[in-house]
């Protein structure tokens, strides 16, 4: 059996420079000096819909494109949706390497620059 998503995104998430977790409306999120840029959506969740995922800090621009480029892949999360933010499913052959990627990206939108200079250096 596959590792469990949640247990791969905390991996992922927690790897970031001061990055830390704290449960919040009974879900894990993902956070830098308490700003959150990722949370996890449980599939026994009514926020997963059945399957799980990961909301992440984004752009309306980039929330845009990536539905556009898959819409089967990414969504527009209920509540914070409307601020940019997009949904990943994290089931159906996800591409973990997409998903480290996308979080370094929401982490960059939320970090101070002495984390983003250590998060850039390695």
């Amino acid at each position: 059996m596959p590792p469990c998503a949640l247990t791969r995104l905390r991996k992922q998430c927690l790897a970031l420079p001061a990055a830390h977790e704290v449960e919040a409306w009974g879900e894990p999120t993902f956070r830098v000096r308490n700003k959150m840029f990722a949370m996890y959506a449980s599939p026994s969740n009514h926020h997963g819909c059945g399957r799980p995922a990961v909301w992440r800090k984004s752009t309306k621009v980039d929330q845009a494109r990536m539905i556009a480029a898959d819409s089967r892949r990414y969504f527009v999360p209920p509540y914070v949706g409307p601020s940019g933010w997009v949904g990943i499913w994290l089931d159906d052959g996800v591409d973990w390497n997409d998903v480290s990627e996308f979080l370094r990206e929401a982490f960059r939108l939320v970090a101070p620059k002495r984390l983003l200079a250590e998060l850039e250096s390695g």
